[in-house]
């Protein structure tokens, strides 16, 4: 014999048939389906109200919310999210406290919710996150002690033309000091628009980079003739662990950032693209709250360098007993009467030659080491050399 089936709403149209024909007292039929009183005469006042409908179990959810957000308030919150497509709960809670203070808006989380329950948001994927570097980086208490230099990933206009952004930041403040768009990525083109940066900024301390063209080479310490200029302007280049990509996290940021806001899609033609690029530096820089600053705007810390730019290149200097020769355009200095080769990226600069015994020098220009130099065979020791050197040194006790 099968079971018999039965659910609650069958037993409450059950109840309430029974209680109608009037076949039972109310306390024998709440005993028989095993509710009290009280709730008997509710499903029967239900049924009463609002017929079989009426038994559906309703939510019980309050009707009112005395917590909830207004409505103006919501619009308000929708209006900015429109307007600024890619900002965030947090963001949009400090432009709006910025914008009219005297309001008490609601939290990050409520804001989330508001964006989510109108379709305003997008789940991210889940990244694996690599091991940061223990490598020490320079520390950026304060504005122009580091900038950060890079290349955003090209991409062409709808008419076909390539573009090549560079952007230029604060490491402290997070000012784009730069956003152009380039005809090349060469040292020319580069060196230009840096050069720009320097007459209306002043000078960094420190310029931060990836290992790519025109920031570095495969030659000699890493340099190209781009931080050859560098170095004799007074600024250190710094450049990033290969393949670590995290550790100028600042720039790498403000491009998925900048990706979205001007090359999705592409505009038209390359003036087109660039004036979309400068409304975004100047709403990045004044108006767009950041995280990592308290959800202030850039423009807010950053200050010019009290560094001018100067109108001729200094020489680079060596103490007095360091020996000071000049490489010549093809990249190589004379020693005695053989030619030590260098690099192209040192053509026409002096360089410093510093004594450790009679046989070896280390090689600087300005400040940047550039390796050891052999006397006896006229050449620069290579990696494998140098340890052997060095291994050589600590057995017989010197360094």
């Amino acid at each position: 014999m099968p079971w018999k089936e039965t659910c609650a709403m069958k037993e409450r149209i059950e109840f309430v048939m029974e209680k109608k024909l009037g076949e039972a007292d109310m306390t024998v039929l709440c005993r028989k389906y095993g509710i009290s009183r009280p709730v008997g005469y509710k499903w029967l006042e239900r049924y009463e109200l609002d017929g079989i409908e009426g038994l559906q179990d309703h939510s019980r959810a309050p009707k009112h919310h005395p917590y909830a957000v207004p409505e103006e308030r919501e619009k308000a919150i929708l209006e900015v999210r429109r307007r600024y497509r890619y900002w965030g709960p947090k963001k949009i809670r400090a432009y709006l406290q910025r914008q009219d203070p005297d309001q008490k808006w609601p939290a990050s989380s409520t804001i989330g919710a508001i964006l989510k329950r109108h379709g305003l948001t997008v789940p991210r994927k889940r990244k694996r996150r690599c091991t940061p570097s223990t490598k020490p980086l320079t520390q950026s208490p304060s504005p122009n002690t580091v900038w950060c230099a890079d290349f955003k990933g090209w991409f062409r206009t709808q008419d076909g033309c390539r573009c090549d952004p560079l952007t230029l930041v604060d490491h402290y403040s997070r000012y784009l000091l730069r956003c152009q768009l380039l005809p090349q990525t060469g040292y020319e083109w580069t060196r230009a628009l840096l050069e720009a940066a320097f007459c209306e900024f002043g000078l960094p301390h420190v310029i931060r980079t990836d290992n790519g063209a025109p920031f570095a080479t495969h030659g000699i310490a890493g340099l190209s003739k781009l931080s050859v200029w560098w170095l004799r302007l007074g600024i250190r280049p710094e450049r990033i662990t290969p393949g670590k990509p995290q550790e100028n996290g600042v720039q790498e940021r403000l491009h998925l950032t900048l990706k979205q806001e001007t090359a999705t899609p592409p505009r038209g033609t390359w003036r087109a693209q660039q004036r979309c690029m400068d409304r975004f530096r100047q709403q990045y820089n004044e108006e767009r709250p950041h995280e990592a600053l308290a959800q202030q705007v850039p423009a807010f810390l950053y200050t010019p360098s009290l560094r001018t730019y100067p109108d001729r290149l200094p020489e680079p200097e060596y103490p007095r007993h360091m020996l000071v020769r000049r490489v010549q355009k093809r990249g190589e200095f004379y020693w005695k009467h053989g030619g030590v080769f260098l690099g192209e990226a040192l053509a026409k600069q002096t360089i410093g030659l510093e004594p450790m015994d009679e046989r070896y020098y280390r090689v600087y220009f300005i400040t940047e080491p550039l390796g050891i130099f052999d006397s006896n065979t006229f050449k620069m020791l290579s990696p494998v050399e140098l340890a052997k050197l060095k291994r050589r040194w600590l057995q017989g006790g010197k360094v």
